[in-house]
C-alpha cells in the first residue's frame, strides 16, 4: 500500500460532499415523502416502525391513505397544495394514534422533487404547547429593537432574546466577510461554555454548499452530536434531497467538529439580507439538548425582525453618509465650476477632496501632470501605478483594501497606500482620480489554528476539523480600513459629474471649433480675394508715377518731384504688404507638402542671400538637424527669423547672430539669437500678431506679417513658436517641432 502525503490530500473535499442527500435522518423524528403523482408512499425513515408498529419496507409504493389514514387525512390539504421547492411550512401540532398509544406530533411540510415530505417530531417533555408562552419575549424584543441606540445593541439583544427562549448554553451571533471567514460579533452564555466573542472562523468551517444550504433552509438543529443516523428506505434508487428537511442528518465531519468543540446540542438560524447569507445565530450547549419546533419557528421570526431592524438601521446610516458626503460633492462641484480648467477645482481643495472617500491622500493624473495631495506614495510611484491601472483596471470604479494583493509593487509604501480607491475619468486620455488610506495592522484571533489537520487512519489521510478551539492570533498587514458603500457611490457621482462637465465642454468646444473654422474660412477668402484685387491698382499708381516722373520732369518743380517720390515708395509699401497679406491667407489655403529637409544647407543659403552690405556679421552656426517639413514653408520661416536678426542687429558695430538647435521632451527646438535693440516682454503677445509692430517704421522698415506667418507655418506643423527678449539686449526667437513630423508623409 502506498501511503498518502498531504500533498495527496484534496483540501477542497469537504467542499464537494453531497451533504444535501445523506441518505438518513437524526433520530428526534420521523420522515415519509409521498409521491404527489400518485399520493403513494416514495421514502420513509427506518424509526417508522417504531411508531407505528410496520416495516416500512411494507408501506413502501402504497397509498398513503391505506398505509397512515388518520396522517393521511390530517395532511390532505397540505397535499393539495404543497410548498414550493425551497421552502418549509411548519403546520401545526396534531394527535395522532401511534401502535401503542396517542401521541403529539409537531409537523412540517416540505417540497422534494415530486415528493412532498412530511416530518414529524415528538415535542420535549417540558415544551409548553403554544407560542403564546414566548409573546412576551417577542413583544419585549420588537420594543426594544425601535429604542436601541446602536447596530451592536441590537446584536447584543438578538443573542439574549433567543438564548431566553431556546435555554442555550452559549448563543452567538456570526457574520460573515466578503472571503466568507465568520467573526463572532456578540454573544450570550452562562460560564458552562467559553466565550467566543471576537473570534475568527475560517471559511472552511462552512463550505460552499453548506453556506447555500443555511441561506435556504434557515432554521438547522442537532440535538445529539452523538447520534446514530436513521436510514431512509425506498424503491427508488435515487436518494432523496432533503434541502429543506429540517431532520437531515449532517456531515460526520461537521459532528466531528462539534464534539471537539465541546458542544453536543447545537442550533442555528440564518440571517439573510436581500435574499443573501449575512451571518448566523448559532446556538450550542454543552450536553444534549432538544428544542420544539414551535420555540424554534418563534426564534426564527424573532431573527427575521431583527434582519429586518439591521436593514433599515443601515440604510439610516447609510442614508446619513449620503446626505454628508453629497454637502462635500457640492461644493467640489462649486470649485470645479468656479475654474477654469475643472482639475484645478479637485486639486486646490484638496481637503473636500480626501474627504469625499474619507482618505488621507489623493491624487489626479493625466497623461501630461500629476498632482499629489495629502499622504500619498511619491510620483514616480504613482505614476507607476497610473500605467498599471490604465493597463489592468479600465473600469468606471476600482476599490480595494489590500492593494498590494493585486499590485505587489504597492508593499513598498504601504504605510500610505495600502487602500486605493480609483475612478476613471476619462477612457480617452487615460486620466484619474486616486484616494489613499494607510496601512492598518490588526491582530486578528482565530478560535484555533484555521489550518484542518491531516491525520493517518486506516492506512490512509484524511482531513479532520480542528480539536482545539484554543485563540490562535495572526498579525495582518498591508491592509486598510475597507471603503464602504456610502463611499464608493460618493466617488461613483463624482465621476458622473465630471463626465458630464467634460462632455458638456467638448459638446461647447466642438461648437465654438466650427464656428472658428467657418468664420476663418471666411476670412482667408475675404483677404484673398481683397489682396489679389488690391495688387493691380497699387501697380497702377507706381506705373504711372513712374511714367510722370520720368515724361514730365521738366515740368515740375523740385517739390513735386519729391510728392511723386513719396506717391512712389508708399505704394510699393502697399504693394508689398498686399504681398505679404495673400501669403499670409494662402497659407492657410494650400495643402502641407513635407519632404526631407536639410536645415543646415537651407540655412547656409539663406544666409549667403541675405542683402548685408559691407556689414560685419559674427554668425554661430550650431548643429541643425534636418527635419521633414513643407519645403516652401520652412523656408519662409528661416528668413524671416534671419531676416529679422539682420535687421534688428543693424544699430550694432559687432553684430552677432547664433543658430542652433536642442532636442526634448520629444521635439527639436531650433533658434535664432541676436545681440540686437531687443524688446519689452511686456508686448510679447503683440510680437507674433498679424500687422503688429514693436517698433516704428523710421527706424526699421516691415510690414508686421513676417512673425505672423512663422508662427502659422510652425502651428500648421503641429508645432510652437516664441521668443524671449529685452530691451537693448536682444532677442531668441524659437520654433518647436514635434518628432513625429519625421517621416511624415
Amino acid at each position: 500500500m502506498t501511503l498518502q502525503t498531504p500533498q495527496d490530500i484534496d483540501l477542497t473535499a469537504c467542499e464537494r460532499e453531497p451533504i444535501h442527500i445523506p441518505g438518513s435522518i437524526q433520530p428526534h423524528g420521523i420522515l415519509l415523502a409521498i409521491r404527489l403523482s400518485d399520493r403513494t408512499i416514495a421514502y420513509a425513515s427506518a424509526n417508522i416502525a417504531e411508531t407505528f408498529g410496520f416495516d416500512p419496507a411494507d408501506a413502501l409504493g402504497r397509498p398513503f391513505e391505506q398505509v397512515l389514514p388518520a396522517l393521511s387525512a390530517e395532511f390532505a390539504a397540505q397535499l393539495d397544495d404543497p410548498p414550493s421547492a425551497g421552502s418549509t411550512r411548519f403546520v401545526r401540532t396534531i394527535q395522532v394514534r401511534t401502535a401503542r398509544e396517542e401521541k403529539f406530533f409537531e409537523t412540517a411540510i416540505s417540497r422534494s422533487g415530486d415528493c412532498a415530505i412530511l416530518e414529524l417530531e415528538e415535542p420535549p417533555s417540558d415544551t409548553v404547547s403554544s407560542i403564546d408562552a414566548h409573546n412576551s419575549t417577542l413583544r419585549r424584543f420588537v420594543g426594544q429593537l425601535q429604542e436601541a441606540s446602536t447596530i451592536e445593541f441590537l446584536f447584543d439583544l438578538a443573542a439574549q432574546d433567543i438564548r431566553r427562549m431556546t435555554g442555550f448554553d452559549r448563543v452567538l451571533i456570526y457574520r460573515f466577510d466578503d472571503a466568507w471567514n465568520g467573526t463572532v460579533i456578540a454573544e450570550d452564555r452562562n460560564e458552562v461554555l467559553p466565550s467566543y466573542l471576537d473570534l475568527r472562523f475560517p471559511a472552511s468551517d462552512i463550505p460552499a454548499q453548506a453556506r447555500e444550504l443555511y441561506r435556504r433552509n434557515r432554521l438547522r438543529i442537532i440535538p445529539d452530536a452523538n447520534y446514530a443516523p436513521v436510514p431512509i428506505q425506498s424503491r427508488d434508487p435515487a436518494p432523496l434531497d432533503l434541502s429543506d428537511s429540517v431532520l437531515r442528518s449532517v456531515s460526520p465531519v461537521h459532528l466531528e467538529y462539534m464534539r471537539n468543540m465541546g458542544t453536543l446540542a447545537s442550533m442555528s438560524i440564518s440571517i439573510l439580507r436581500g435574499g443573501k447569507l449575512w451571518g448566523l445565530i448559532s446556538c450550542h450547549n454543552k450536553e444534549p439538548k432538544r428544542v420544539s419546533l414551535q420555540v424554534r419557528n418563534a426564534c426564527d421570526f424573532l431573527t427575521q425582525i431583527f434582519s429586518l431592524q439591521l436593514d433599515a438601521r443601515e440604510n439610516t446610516m447609510l442614508a446619513e453618509n449620503r446626505v454628508r458626503l453629497g454637502a462635500v460633492q457640492t461644493r467640489l462641484l462649486a470649485h470645479m465650476a468656479a475654474e477654469e480648467h475643472f482639475i484645478a477645482g479637485l486639486v486646490n481643495h484638496s481637503d473636500d477632496l480626501m474627504m469625499l472617500a474619507g482618505a488621507q491622500g489623493a491624487a489626479v493624473l493625466t497623461q501630461d501632470h500629476c498632482w499629489c495631495l495629502g499622504q500619498t506614495p511619491d510620483k514616480d510611484q504613482v505614476r507607476a501605478l497610473f500605467d498599471w491601472l490604465s493597463e489592468n483596471h479600465q473600469e468606471d470604479v476600482f476599490a480595494t483594501d489590500n492593494l498590494s494583493e493585486v499590485y505587489p509593487l504597492a508593499r513598498a509604501y504601504a504605510d500610505r497606500a495600502s487602500g486605493l480607491l480609483s475612478i476613471s475619468i476619462s477612457k480617452a486620455h487615460s486620466s484619474y482620480v486616486l484616494w489613499f488610506r494607510p496601512e492598518v495592522v490588526q491582530t486578528v484571533k482565530w478560535g484555533g489554528n484555521p489550518q484542518k489537520p491531516v491525520q493517518e487512519e486506516a492506512g490512509s489521510l484524511r482531513l479532520h476539523p480542528r480539536r482545539s478551539f484554543e485563540i490562535w492570533k495572526e498579525t495582518v498587514r498591508n491592509r486598510s480600513l475597507s471603503w464602504n458603500q456610502s463611499e464608493i457611490e460618493a466617488v461613483k457621482e463624482l465621476r458622473n459629474a465630471i463626465v458630464g462637465i467634460v462632455l458638456r465642454r467638448a459638446e461647447e468646444l466642438a461648437s465654438l471649433s466650427e464656428e472658428l473654422r467657418r468664420s476663418n474660412k471666411e476670412l482667408e477668402a475675404f483677404s484673398y480675394s481683397v489682396s489679389h484685387d488690391l495688387r493691380a491698382p497699387f501697380r497702377h499708381i507706381v506705373g504711372y508715377s513712374e511714367l510722370l516722373k520720368k515724361q514730365e520732369a521738366s515740368k515740375l518743380s523740385d517739390k513735386g518731384k519729391r510728392y511723386v517720390d513719396t506717391i512712389i515708395e508708399a505704394a510699393y509699401t502697399a504693394g508689398t504688404l498686399v504681398d505679404n497679406l495673400l501669403r499670409f491667407s494662402h497659407m492657410g489655403r494650400t495643402a502641407l507638402k513635407p519632404r526631407h529637409v536639410d536645415v543646415a544647407s537651407l540655412v547656409d543659403e539663406i544666409r549667403q542671400k541675405l542683402g548685408i552690405g559691407d556689414r560685419k556679421i559674427q554668425w554661430v552656426i550650431g548643429d541643425l538637424p534636418p527635419v521633414n517639413a513643407d519645403p516652401v514653408l520652412i523656408r519662409l520661416v528661416f528668413e524671416n527669423l534671419l531676416d529679422n536678426a539682420v535687421k534688428y542687429t543693424r544699430t550694432r558695430e559687432k553684430a552677432r547672430i547664433e543658430i542652433g538647435s536642442t532636442r526634448t521632451g520629444g521635439e527639436t527646438v531650433y533658434f535664432v539669437r541676436d545681440n540686437g535693440v531687443g524688446f519689452d516682454m511686456k508686448y510679447i503677445g503683440k510680437l507674433f500678431g498679424v500687422f503688429q509692430r514693436l517698433h516704428r517704421m523710421e527706424e526699421f522698415e516691415g510690414t508686421g506679417i513676417g512673425l505672423a506667418n512663422v508662427r502659422r507655418i510652425v502651428e500648421r506643423h503641429e508645432g510652437r513658436a516664441w521668443a524671449e527678449g529685452e530691451l537693448d539686449k536682444g532677442a531668441t526667437f524659437s520654433i518647436a517641432l514635434p518628432d513625429h513630423q519625421e517621416g511624415a508623409a
